[in-house]
Parts: structure tokens; C-alpha cells; sequence
């Protein structure tokens, strides 16, 4: 089916800090800023309980309090920063990204006390010259595998250097059953033209598990040999198996002559499209696929090895698109759509980091745009040459419990928002910590869990006189 679509101290009161930030960052579009993603300044664990716990308010602002903020150990000395964090069956799973050398590996936290987590183990760091930003944690029951499966992104730090013929990307799979003491089970490789994994996702289909997997470039990389969405069958996590790819060629708006990144639009624009990110639904039946400019693209993936394209969100003309991350609400009938815009200016586009979109999805073909939430953050912008170059003013990634989105918004920490009625969103909460860097969060029952570039793992309660 084809459809035509268009640190070391500083004080924090009220505001939120931007100066401390002159990021240099890998996400996003890399190809653009040719920069990577790092903290300015990483806390040692020391440092991070030496922050001011109650700045005028700015850690306890209405339902979200701070329970706790643990960094990282350092590992032979070394002091890495983290990325994107996940939560499973009582335990927090942070990914590292590249300071002081990468090879940080995933980190395992025991959360039995929310307020007291305990690092019990480190994981997926053998691989020489990458780094593991993401990691995902399924229960899975297959022929081949019962238990809890963890896959692992993996990317390399200098991609398809003759200098460093062991690093390669792509992604790791380990048995988490026993949290405190994982096993590698098996490694996707990619082809070292390609950086690697930057984000994935796992799901289930009866006792099948599968694997998506967004390599960013990949198609452009490889001159359209490999793709930037994959789908992989790891029902045998010794044994990953490539059931298909997406060619963006195949959709009517993207013509032939295609390179992989520079898409040339019926507007007369030039817009970058490379694949970002993928969630699915909790059944596993559709995929949503972050592909920047050609915005979130919708698969039924009930049959992986043939999945059927549905629909796409599309964008205003002076609009970047920037289609980051996605999460769903109303029990899929709802999208919400990330746009991560570090550079707020562009000839022919809206001065705005990125921010927000809200869509009705009951109709996947046709996706219709409810609203469109900004921040105080949004239309911020430092003159020119200082707004071009930070992540600290975009929103980054969304996750949704019941009636409540919440979004990781680098300085601006991890702000909550009412999307009871989705065409009217409205923000309910901001956690903003000192010299905050908020890359990811994650919503479980008891407690939401961020995760600080500089300072580690952060636990909120809901209400700062519940301690357990």
C-alpha cells in the first residue's frame, strides 16, 4: 500500500539553567551538526550528593519529588555518563554514552528501595570503541529461550575506522534472568559502514520474539545495500535472523533516486530522512518509526517478514519535522510525537527548538494532528551563532501512564503534562534538578526514573511523602 502524504556547582532557583551547556552531541541528526552528545561536565558520585537538594523549590515542584540520585561507578577509574534508562521487574537498566571513552556498558540498579538504588551489575561493554545508549527488557517464552531478554544498542565511537578493526555495531542480547549476573546470549552485527543500533525496541508474537532496530544512516551509509529499520527474529538469541527492511523508496512521495538522507520534497525543500527510533503497541501488531522528516511512519508488522505500510504523520511547510521518538496513549488511538530540534533557526522554517505533537490515530492511514505542545523553552532562542548549537532547550523522549505524558527535556529536566484531553495538554509538573541533562525516562507503577548525562540515575515519587 503506498500513500501520497504530504558542572561543577551552580546554583539553580526558579529558572532553568542553560549556560553551563555548550553541548556537544551525538543524536539527532549527526549528519547536520557532525557534533556528538555529551555531558559538558560528569558528576563523581561524590559531587552528585553535594547538589542542593531544595533549591527555591526547583526539585519539588507540585506531585514530583526527588527520592533519590545515585551516579554511576566508575569502572578502572573511568567516569561515564549516561543515556537512556528502562525498568524491569523491580530493577533499572541505564545506558552509557560516550565521555571520557565510551565502553560503559549497561548498568543494573536494584530498586527493592527507591529511595536507596544499588548498582549489582555491568553489562555489554566488550565490544572495544562503542557505546550502549539503549536497552530494552522483555519476559519471553520461545522455542529456543524463557526468560528475561535484554538487547542492547550498540554503536561504534569512530565508525568503520581502519584503526580499530574490533568495533563494530549493532546489537547485544543477554539473559537478564538473574539481573545481578547476565549472560551474553548473542550479538546482530552490522556492516561497519554503519555507526550502529542507535535505538530499538522488543516485542512478542506468541513465542516469537522480535526485534526493531533503527540504524541510523544505514541506507545512506551503504548506498541502499542495508536500511535504517530492520526487523529481527531473536526467538534464538544466538542466532539473530534479518526478516526485513523498509526502503522509503517504496513509498510514492520518495522518488527513486533516493541517497538514503536527502529527501527533495514537493515543497521544493531538501529535508534529511533517516530512521531515528521504533516503539510497537504492547501486542506487538503495529510499528512506529521515528524517520525524521518523513515523520513517524506506521507499519503493520503482524506478519514481520511482510509488514504493510499504513500511514505517516507529515509536517507544515515551515516546519522542521524531526520526528524523534514516539509513545502512544488511549490504548493506541492516541500518538504522541517527539521533535527533537537543536538548531531553532532555518531559512523558510519557524524559529522553535523542537517540541511536542499530538495526534489522533484512530484512523492510521490518516493521522490527524490534535495539538501541539510547547514550552516556555520552545521559542527561547539566544542569538545567533549560541542558538544554533544547543540540545538543552528541545524536548527529547515521551512516555505516557494513564492520563500523564511525561518528557525528558535536557536542562529542563522531566516535565509532566495532563493529556487527559489530548487536543488541550497541559503542564501538571516540572522536576528540574541542579545543572540538570535529562536524556531519558521511564514510568513504572511506584516511581518515575530519569536519567541525568552528568549525574546518573534519578528516582521521583509521585508524592514526596511517600518513601516507599
Amino acid at each position: 500500500m503506498k500513500k501520497n502524504n504530504l558542572l561543577i556547582k551552580t546554583t539553580l532557583a526558579s529558572t532553568l539553567l542553560f549556560s553551563g551547556f555548550t553541548t556537544s552531541v551525538l543524536a539527532h541528526d549527526a549528519l547536520e551538526y557532525g557534533v556528538s552528545k555529551e555531558a559538558e561536565f560528569v558528576f563523581d558520585a561524590d559531587a552528585v550528593e553535594r547538589l542542593e537538594y531544595n533549591v527555591n523549590g526547583s526539585k519539588n515542584l507540585k506531585f514530583l519529588h526527588q527520592a533519590a540520585s545515585v551516579q554511576i561507578s566508575e569502572q578502572n577509574g573511568i567516569q561515564n555518563n549516561t543515556a537512556d534508562v528502562y525498568a524491569h521487574k523491580g530493577y533499572a537498566y541505564l545506558g552509557t554514552h560516550t565521555i571520557n571513552g565510551a565502553n560503559g556498558g549497561v548498568r543494573v540498579f536494584d530498586l527493592k528501595d527507591p529511595s536507596n538504588p544499588v548498582e549489582v551489575a555491568i553489562f555489554a561493554n566488550e565490544i572495544p570503541f562503542t557505546w550502549q545508549e539503549k536497552v530494552i527488557v522483555k519476559s519471553v517464552n520461545t522455542p529456543h529461550f524463557k526468560g528475561d531478554l535484554a538487547v542492547v544498542s550498540v554503536q561504534q565511537t569512530s565508525r568503520n575506522n581502519a584503526n580499530r578493526p574490533e568495533s563494530i555495531g549493532g546489537v547485544l542480547l543477554y539473559d537478564v534472568s538473574n539481573p545481578a549476573d547476565p549472560k551474553k546470549l548473542g550479538f546482530y552485527e552490522l556492516d561497519r559502514r554503519i555507526t550502529g543500533t542507535h535505538e530499538l525496541y522488543l516485542t512478542t508474537q506468541g513465542n516469537r520474539a522480535i526485534l526493531l532496530t533503527s540504524n541510523p544512516y544505514a541506507d545512506y551509509y551503504t548506498h541502499g545495500v542495508e536500511k535504517d529499520f530492520q526487523i529481527i527474529d531473536v526467538s534464538d538469541p544466538s542466532n539473530p535472523e534479518k526478516l526485513w527492511q523498509f526502503d522509503p523508496r517504496d513509498l510514492d512521495e520518495v522518488p527513486q533516486d533516493f541517497n538514503g538522507y536527502h529527501w527533495f520534497t514537493p515543497d521544493g525543500k531538501t529535508r534529511p530522512v533517516f530512521n531515528h527510533s521504533v516503539i510497537t503497541d504492547h501486542n506487538g501488531q503495529f510499528a512506529y518509526v521515528s524517520m525524521w522528516d518523513l515523520g513517524t511512519v506506521i507499519f503493520d508488522i503482524k506478519d514481520p517478514e511482510n509488514p504493510v505500510y499504513v500511514g505517516r504523520t507529515d509536517y507544515r511547510d515551515n516546519q522542521k519535522g524531526a520526528a524523534h521518538s514516539a509513545a502512544l496513549a488511549r490504548g493506541g488511538t492516541v500518538l504522541i510525537e517527539t521533535r527533537e530540534i537543536a538548531n531553532p533557526v532555518g531559512e523558510g522554517y519557524e524559529s522553535a527548538y523542537g517540541y511536542t505533537r499530538i495526534f489522533d490515530i484512530k484512523d492510521k492511514a490518516n493521522p490527524v494532528l490534535l495539538s501541539e505542545f510547547t514550552t516556555d523553552l520552545t521559542f527561547d532562542i539566544p542569538p545567533t551563532p549560541v542558538g544554533r548549537t544547543t540540545f538543552a532547550k528541545t524536548v527529547h523522549d515521551p512516555k505516557v501512564h494513564g492520563n500523564t505524558l511525561y518528557l525528558s527535556y535536557y536542562s529542563g529536566g522531566v516535565l509532566a503534562v495532563d493529556i487527559t484531553d489530548p487536543s488541550n495538554p497541559v503542564e501538571i509538573a516540572r522536576y528540574t534538578p541542579e545543572s540538570s541533562n535529562v536524556w531519558g525516562v521511564f514510568v513504572d507503577r511506584n516511581y518515575i526514573l530519569a536519567s541525568d548525562m552528568g549525574q546518573g540515575l534519578k528516582v521521583l515519587l509521585k508524592n514526596k511523602n511517600n518513601k516507599n
